[in-house]
């Protein structure tokens, strides 16, 4: 488990539009927030991440930066890329299941054929610019995952009140 104020894992992977994204080269002026999904197989994470994408720039008007990660293939990655309703959210896969691990999130095997053998849990993560942790929340399933417009108040709160990280003891 990652605590609030420590730095996180380094992570580096392919996005779905031929690039790579580099937590460490993010700049963001308030938060990097990453969305670590289930994968294609998902379709909660359809749900979440197309919602996401319509709030896109709700973030980007905060200084936040916003990634979708899964440990799915180059194939399923775009895939989900391409029927999803999610145009402009960077879509990173191939998180593999040891980097997951460090990111302290949990790990299922599938239990369909359309699910892979392994994959990450969901969980966010509010990173800011000195790569250390502020925030997370951690899901065993796909289920009861933050919402965004609470994302969206807490990063208003955060930055008007420099309300510190909690939770780091």
């Amino acid at each position: 488990m990652i605590k609030p104020k420590t730095e996180v894992p380094k992570l580096e992977l392919p996005l779905i539009n031929d690039t790579r994204w580099n937590l460490a080269t993010q700049n963001s002026d308030t938060f990097t927030v990453l969305v670590f999904y289930r994968g294609l197989h998902c379709p909660i994470c359809k749900n979440y991440l197309e919602d996401l994408a319509k709030k896109l720039k709700d973030f980007t008007d905060r200084g936040a930066h916003v990634v979708a990660i899964s440990s799915d293939t180059e194939e399923r990655g775009k895939k989900a890329g391409e029927k999803w309703d999610v145009p402009e959210l960077p879509i990173a896969y191939g998180l593999s299941i040891e980097e997951a691990r460090n990111w302290g999130l949990f790990v299922s095997e599938g239990i369909k054929d359309s699910e892979p053998d392994t994959f990450s849990e969901p969980g966010v993560f509010l990173v800011r610019p000195d790569n250390t942790l502020y925030a997370s929340a951690i899901q065993t399933m796909p289920f009861a995952r933050p919402n965004w417009k609470d994302i969206l108040n807490a990063i208003d709160y955060i930055e008007k009140n420099d309300y510190p990280a909690r939770g780091g003891e």
